[in-house]
């Protein structure tokens, strides 16, 4: 069975050629874009399960990229950059980037951010407890389909990322407890959460954009200011 094929869309020929030769090495089908426009005529003609996405590009750059890959698609999208500034971070979250690594960056690193990512979107999918219904969550009209990973707002199907998911989906099977940002980046991401992350918090904020009719006041994901995040049973 062949692996899952992986888009790199980075202008620097050389670092570009250096992830394919570790993705290829672990069996990864590849392809290549050196900019924005042909990134995104590549994914309107490809099966593509993941994307490793530069920021800063000549044209279309990464952030409008990212933007117009989550219209359609919510493949996951690791984000590349030369920067490391928190508000650059912020950025490519909000645009609808999964995870980030900062240039230089440890090719190792990198190839265990891209299985989780994989991981997280084709193969996690989490045994369903005694208060779930045939893996359907019903929020007063928000349904969860924990088996198909689809999540629709009286009716309306709304595209969250994989990482989206995984967050509405671990608050919305433990209703009534409060997680903390360190608890859900632990839970999620199964990595060591460091003081100042607010990766959660980008996060929370773009889910409640697309599922709370007025994301300022949320009915659906209740702040417990100076604990954390929770849905109420």
């Amino acid at each position: 069975m062949e692996k899952e094929k992986i888009l790199i869309v980075e202008d620097e020929k050389e670092i570009a050629n250096l992830i394919e030769i570790y993705l290829s090495n672990d069996g990864y089908r590849v392809l290549k874009a050196f900019n924005g426009k042909d990134a995104l005529d590549i994914l309107s003609k490809e099966l593509v399960h993941l994307v490793i996405l530069d920021i800063m590009m000549p044209g279309i750059d990464g952030l409008e990229v990212c933007r117009r890959i989550r219209q359609d698609k919510n493949i996951p999208i690791l984000m590349l950059s030369a920067k490391s500034e928190d508000m650059d971070k912020i950025m490519g979250l909000s645009t609808g980037a999964d995870d980030y690594l900062t240039k230089p960056f440890n090719p190792l690193e990198l190839m265990a951010r891209v299985k989780s990512q994989l991981r997280r979107y084709l193969y996690l999918n989490p045994k369903s407890t005694e208060n779930i219904s045939n893996g359907i969550i019903n929020i007063n009209g928000l349904i969860i389909d924990e088996k198909s990973h689809e999540v629709t707002l009286y009716d309306k199907l709304i595209n969250l990322t994989p990482t989206e998911f995984d967050i509405l989906l671990l608050l919305a099977k433990n209703k009534g407890t409060v997680f903390s940002a360190e608890e859900i980046f632990r839970r999620v991401w199964k990595e060591k959460y460091f003081e100042g992350n607010n990766t959660v918090m980008v996060h929370i904020r773009r889910i409640r954009e697309k599922i709370e009719d007025n994301p300022r006041e949320p009915i659906i994901i209740k702040t417990v200011w100076g604990v954390g995040y929770k849905i109420e049973e």
